[in-house]
């Protein structure tokens, strides 16, 4: 067999990924580099086997299947997932993926190994995500952090269903939308009736959906005598009982198939008060702020490994004569796609850095960059995958190269944690409500003021538009794509080779681009750029 390329397999995903490595070394304390390092190449390297690889791909291949009753016709409400479910997931708890609110650099090295391990399977880092995202909201509560957070932040994968207190670890969901709301959430009928206990309820009503609904406890939003709030709802009661949390069915979703997703029912569930009442939104709202931030680093996650695919492939597939990537028309394409790889990669990690800070600057900055980026880095997710598997020709419309998994998971993003609209009148509300976070946003992209042309007259247009109240509304997908970008924009002029920054503002942001991949002016340095975006075994 010849003129084929050879599987990319056995290679350091983290260490063959320049963007993000270089992004580690920035954003990390010097003191912690070496230890950082290393345990991202173990995972790396754990990552890019054939082992897991083939953990992935089984995981998809045997979508988990819901059972609502045992042999005898009592209600268990199981799903049960294909051990590579599992083996995924004791792999990606015990590097660390839950834990990042207590360590030194932990939410730069958890989010760097949530895009390394993402990789190898997109559909188990939802419980991962949601697991990691709880911890700020349970803070509001002392007891109930005290009791929850070790099982949340440990390194230890339990599966099953048992008493809390005797499971090393455990994994949290979230319950928020329902069939008459949607994302809007305080359209929500699921009601909480107070019980003589401090702080606890019986919760009647449903979720439309539940993602990882084996989880050992959720977060959901009922309506309380004193408003919307936030409710911790365990799978098993601390009596070793289960508490009543009806699967009414599993999601037949688009992609993300190995991750279970339900239609749950309460009927007289016991659940425990998160924070006060009626302020369910303002107590989960640090929990949505997170997984809103995995958004990003997945899609960012997507985007590489749908990159180092295309350009391995074109590495070693020769047509007409010579190597693919030695064609001036197929350099383009390729490099096109590693500059939106490398910008969202990027963007992420920056926004990582800024939750490790946690300076009042920082804060305010991610009041705003992050649903920016969440619109515009999940949006950009879908076309890379698809011109990405367009690169390899017939062999990547194939299941077995991987390729249209990766395409079918490429919008799941986009939609979860709110969609597009919901991002960008959320830009729209940080703009109107919170100055602070305005001035922290244009501080840090003033930081490259005068570096690029491009980017300064990209910055100047973007104040242009920021000024103009007229129609705001319907311009906020305007307004939150401009942002996203010139951020984008600002980062790299700042850290990126200058190949890629180039390429970037001249596309990006100076309108020398087209309407699809593989239209940037030729004149670039772009076989730079694609060699720095190849994933070597």
């Amino acid at each position: 067999m010849t003129n084929q390329a050879p599987p990319l397999v056995e290679y350091d995903v983290f260490t063959a990924d320049r963007a993000l490595s270089e992004s580690v070394e920035r954003h990390v304390a010097p003191g912690l580099a070496g230890e950082v390092r290393e345990e991202l190449s173990w995972l790396g390297r754990t990552a890019g086997s054939a082992r897991v690889q083939e953990w992935g791909v089984q995981a998809n291949e045997n979508p988990p299947k819901l059972r609502t009753h045992d042999r005898y016709g009592h209600r268990i409400d199981e799903v049960e997932y294909h051990p590579a479910w599992h083996r995924l997931l004791d792999e990606a708890v015990a590097a660390g993926l839950t834990d990042a609110w207590g360590r030194p650099g932990g939410h730069v090295r958890r989010a760097a190994g949530f895009l390394v391990w993402t990789q190898a399977e997109a559909g188990h880092g939802c419980p991962l995500s949601m697991t990691h995202a709880a911890v700020p909201a349970l803070r509001t509560d002392p007891e109930l952090a005290a009791e929850w957070e070790p099982r949340l932040t440990s390194h230890v994968y339990e599966e099953g269903l048992r008493e809390p207190s005797l499971k090393a670890g455990a994994l949290f969901g979230m319950g928020m939308t329902e069939k008459q709301g949607g994302s809007d959430v305080r359209a929500g009928t699921t009601s909480a009736q107070p019980l003589a206990g401090e702080g606890e309820y019986l919760l009647t009503g449903h979720k439309w959906f539940c993602s990882a609904p084996m989880s050992d406890g959720f977060l959901v939003l009922a309506q309380a005598p004193g408003g919307l709030s936030c409710f911790l709802v365990p799978r098993v009661l601390a009596d070793g009982t289960r508490n009543v949390f009806r699967i009414q069915r599993l999601k037949d979703k688009l992609g993300n198939r190995s991750n279970a997703s339900g239609e749950v029912e309460f009927d007289g569930t016991w659940a425990r008060l998160v924070g006060e009442e009626g302020r369910g939104v303002r107590t989960i709202i640090e929990m949505v702020a997170a997984t809103r931030l995995d958004c990003v680093v997945g899609s960012a996650a997507l985007m590489r490994q749908s990159v180092a695919q295309a350009t391995h492939h074109a590495a070693y597939r020769g047509a007409f004569g010579s190597k693919l990537i030695d064609k001036p028309l197929m350099r383009n394409v390729l490099a096109d796609l590693a500059l939106e790889s490398e910008a969202a990669t990027t963007l992420a990690m920056r926004l990582a850095a800024a939750y490790d800070s946690d300076t009042e600057q920082d804060r305010a900055f991610l009041r705003l960059a992050v649903p920016a980026a969440k619109y515009w880095v999940t949006k950009r997710c879908t076309p890379v995958a698809a011109e990405a598997l367009e690169c390899l020709g017939g062999n990547g419309y194939v299941e077995e190269s991987g390729m249209p998994r990766l395409l079918r998971e490429a919008p799941l993003n986009s939609i979860w944690e709110g969609s597009g609209n919901v991002q960008a009148l959320d830009v729209l509300r940080a703009l109107q409500r919170e100055p602070q976070a305005l001035d922290a946003f244009l501080t840090e992209i003033g930081r490259a003021r005068g570096a690029d042309h491009r980017l300064d007259g990209a910055i100047k247009d973007l104040l242009t538009e920021l000024a103009d109240l007229e129609g705001l509304e319907a311009r906020a997908r305007r307004v939150a794509e401009r942002m996203a970008l010139v951020l984008q924009g600002s980062l790299l002029v700042r850290w990126a080779p200058p190949e890629v920054a180039d390429a970037f503002c001249a596309s990006r942001l100076g309108g020398d681009w087209g309407a699809a991949f593989g239209t940037l002016p030729h004149s670039l340095g772009l076989a730079s750029v694609v060699e720095r975006a190849r994933a070597v075994a």
